[in-house]
């Protein structure tokens, strides 16, 4: 039974490690953070930290004694690093969740084998399989790494003019996967939490804007049908389930409308906080950092309620340089991470702004 007082381990020690930190002292929780980089952000709010390679056994196997749940802030968790962990404590979400969603190929597989829509895609691991992959599936193709792609990283488009084999090398010939691309009107995510026992919590369905692969801003409602935001609830909801997840996690999926019909896309999903759910900090009744705390505590979920109308908007590089402007406006809040350097393309912080609903 974890309680208050009780010490919960994160794994990584950037800016949502930093916020699951804050949220879980507020519940009364201990925190302990490990990672390899001594100037992680998460260090400064957490009880105990421990600096270290994420494939040092013996140092995971201290770490997993010394608390009472583990949990993490990245997918890319080594599956060794999960493995000991898993075999010392509770690791929420379960590696199974890591697995399936730290290659594309795998997590795409797993979500039409739900029977729910994806984008055409196909495996590529050599220059026989990718050409194969382009006749098949057409132009434009978006080609992307399998593993550890990011924020626009690893990968390229495939226009009528490009070399395929050319975009291949730009990515290093790594394995790949191709997907058709698709026409949508915008980018949407749902962020939703599920329990141990099956409790499940969606926040509203978000709409989301990218500059430079970076998520800009995200807006609260997303401006769709009823019917499509039920749809988008189920689809996070099934592939909570699919996966027995535990904690909160991100949807990601386009919005295409065809004669006045609209209809959903996943993109992929993500098996922790979520960038696109930031606005619930400060916009929702519950954050989604306090319900991932909760989800993999096993207590009880919080209100998913939206408090108004929300904006979201990422403070990227020297955007945050307008803190004390930021600070006089009436309904905004603003989170700074912590970090010393600000750069181009770097996150340091965010800014929600509530707005009262139309009448």
């Amino acid at each position: 039974m974890i309680r208050p007082g009780c010490t919960l381990g994160i794994l990584g020690g950037g800016q949502l490690g930093r916020m699951i930190a804050m949220a879980a002292a507020q519940l009364g929780l201990r925190t302990h953070i490990y990672a390899p980089d001594d100037n992680s952000p998460a260090f400064e709010v957490a009880a105990e930290v421990t600096i270290a390679p994420y494939e040092d056994e013996a140092n995971l196997v201290r770490f997993a004694k010394a608390v009472d749940v583990v949990t993490y802030e990245f997918e890319n968790v080594p599956s060794e690093t999960a493995a000991v962990l898993s075999a010392h404590a509770l690791l929420a979400p379960n590696a199974q969740a890591l697995a399936v969603s730290q290659d594309r190929f795998l997590e795409k597989s797993f979500i039409a084998g739900l029977g729910i829509a994806v984008a055409p895609f196909a495996a590529v691991s050599s220059e026989a399989e990718l050409a194969e992959a382009v006749d098949r599936i057409g132009r434009p193709a978006v080609l992307k790494t399998r593993r550890f792609g990011y924020d626009g990283k690893g990968q390229m488009m495939i226009r009528p003019e490009t070399d395929p084999i050319a975009a291949w090398e730009e990515i290093g010939r790594a394995p790949s996967v191709i997907e058709g691309f698709v026409p949508f009107e915008r980018e949407v995510s749902v962020v939703a939490a599920r329990t141990a026992s099956g409790a499940f919590a969606a926040y509203d369905l978000c709409a989301n804007e990218h500059r430079h692969h970076i998520l800009a801003t995200t807006q609260v409602p997303a401006g769709v049908s009823p019917e499509t935001e039920a749809q988008a609830f189920r689809t996070a909801r099934s592939i909570a389930e699919a996966l027995d997840y535990v904690g909160v996690l991100a949807v990601e999926l386009f919005l295409v409308t065809d004669g006045g019909s609209e209809r959903l896309v996943v993109n992929e999903i993500a098996p922790r906080v979520h960038n696109s759910g930031h606005w619930t900090l400060g916009g929702a009744v519950t954050s989604q950092f306090e319900q991932h705390v909760r989800a993999v505590c096993g207590w009880p979920l919080g209100d998913a309620a939206r408090l108004g109308r929300v904006e979201m908007r990422n403070l990227i590089g020297h955007d945050a340089d307008e803190w004390e402007q930021i600070l006089g406006e009436p309904g905004a809040h603003l989170h700074l991470y912590g970090k010393a350097e600000a750069r181009t393309g770097r996150k340091m912080g965010h800014v929600t702004r509530v707005f009262p609903e139309k009448a």
